[in-house]
C-alpha cells in the first residue's frame, strides 16, 4: 500500500472499522488510483486513493444491520451531506467517517471555480442520499426490476462524483457548453454504466450470501432465467456493448468542439476529459479483475 495512503487510512482509523487493515491492503487501492488516473501529479493520485478508499470503506460499513436500517442510514448521509455546504456537526463532535469525508471535500475542492464545487455537492448529495434507498432494498428484499435498479445504481455508484475529480485530479475545468452536450452526457451515462455492470459479475457471489438485492446479474437472471453463470456472461456482453458505443461517441467530440469554436485548451480540456472517462472505463476493469476484494 502506498505509504501516503496508508497514513491517511491510520489518521482516520474509524473509517475502518467495518474492514481490518490487512485485508483492505489486499484491495490495492493506491493502484486502482494509479489506473484511473495515470496522468495526474503524485499529490492528486494520493488524494484520489484516499477518495478510493473512502467510498469502498463507506459503502462497506453498511454490510452490517446498519444496512437494514433505513432511518439510520438517512441520518448519517444528512450530516454528511450538511458537510458539504458549512454545515453539520463541529469538528470537535464529528464521527470518523464525518472527520474523513470533510477532509476530503476540502481537498476535493480546493482551487475549483464555484460551478465546479455546486456541481460537486449536488452529485456528492446525490450519492449519499441514495444509500437510504439501498437499506429500505434490503429489508424488503425485493429484485428491483432493471429500470428502477438503474435509478438506484447511478446513485450508490458515486460515478458522477468520480468523473467531476477527472476535472480536479488533471487540473482543468470543462467549459459548461461541452459538460452539457447531449454526446458528453451521453458518454458520462456509459462509463458509469459499465464499471457497474462488470462490478456486479465479480460482487455477485457476495451480494447474494449478504442478502443484497441490487445487482445486475440477478436482475438479467430474473429476466431471462438461467444459470448465474449464464447471466454474468450477458451482463458483461451488455457492458461491451455500451463500451463500444463509447468509443463511437467519442469520435465526435473534436466535431463538437469545432462547431463551438473552442479555443486550443479547451478542446485540450475536452480531449483530456473523454480520455479521463476511457481510464476509468479500463482502469477500474483491470483492477477488479485481480483485486482481493472480490475474493472468494
Amino acid at each position: 500500500m502506498a505509504p501516503r495512503h496508508r497514513d491517511w487510512l491510520l489518521h482516520h482509523e474509524g473509517l475502518t472499522a467495518s474492514t481490518a487493515l490487512p485485508s483492505y491492503e489486499k484491495w490495492d487501492v493506491p493502484r486502482l488510483a494509479a489506473f484511473t488516473s495515470p496522468d495526474s501529479a503524485p499529490d492528486d493520485l494520493v488524494l484520489a486513493a484516499d477518495l478510493l478508499g473512502f467510498y469502498f470503506l463507506f459503502d462497506d460499513g453498511f454490510d452490517s444491520d446498519l444496512g437494514r436500517a433505513p432511518a439510520q442510514v438517512a441520518e448519517i448521509c444528512t450530516r454528511l451531506t450538511a458537510l458539504l455546504y458549512g454545515k453539520g456537526p463541529a469538528p470537535e463532535v464529528r464521527t470518523p467517517v464525518e472527520k474523513a469525508f470533510a477532509d476530503l471535500w476540502e481537498r476535493s475542492a480546493r482551487g475549483m471555480s464555484d460551478r465546479w464545487r455546486a456541481r460537486s455537492a449536488y452529485n456528492w448529495e446525490w450519492y449519499f442520499a441514495c444509500h437510504p434507498a439501498e437499506a429500505a432494498g434490503r429489508l424488503s428484499g425485493r429484485l428491483p426490476d432493471r429500470e428502477s435498479y438503474l435509478a438506484l445504481r447511478r446513485g450508490t455508484a458515486a460515478m458522477e462524483t468520480l468523473f467531476d475529480m477527472v476535472e480536479r485530479l488533471n487540473g482543468f475545468e470543462l467549459p459548461q457548453e461541452m459538460l452539457h452536450h447531449p454526446t458528453l452526457r451521453r458518454m458520462r451515462q456509459l462509463a458509469a454504466d459499465i464499471p457497474s455492470f462488470t462490478n456486479d459479475v465479480h460482487s455477485y457471489t457476495q451480494e447474494l450470501a449478504r442478502g443484497d438485492v441490487a445487482n445486475m446479474v440477478m436482475i438479467v437472471r430474473d429476466e431471462r432465467g438461467g444459470t448465474p453463470a449464464e447471466a454474468a456472461l450477458q451482463v458483461m456482453r451488455e457492458a461491451q456493448a455500451m463500451v463500444d458505443r463509447f468509443v463511437e461517441l467519442s469520435s465526435e467530440v473534436p466535431e463538437i468542439c469545432a462547431l463551438f469554436g473552442l479555443t486550443p485548451d479547451a478542446r485540450e480540456a475536452a480531449r483530456r476529459y473523454v480520455d479521463g472517462l476511457a481510464a476509468w472505463i479500463a482502469g477500474y476493469h483491470r483492477w477488479e479483475i485481480d483485486t482481493g476484494r472480490y475474493d472468494h
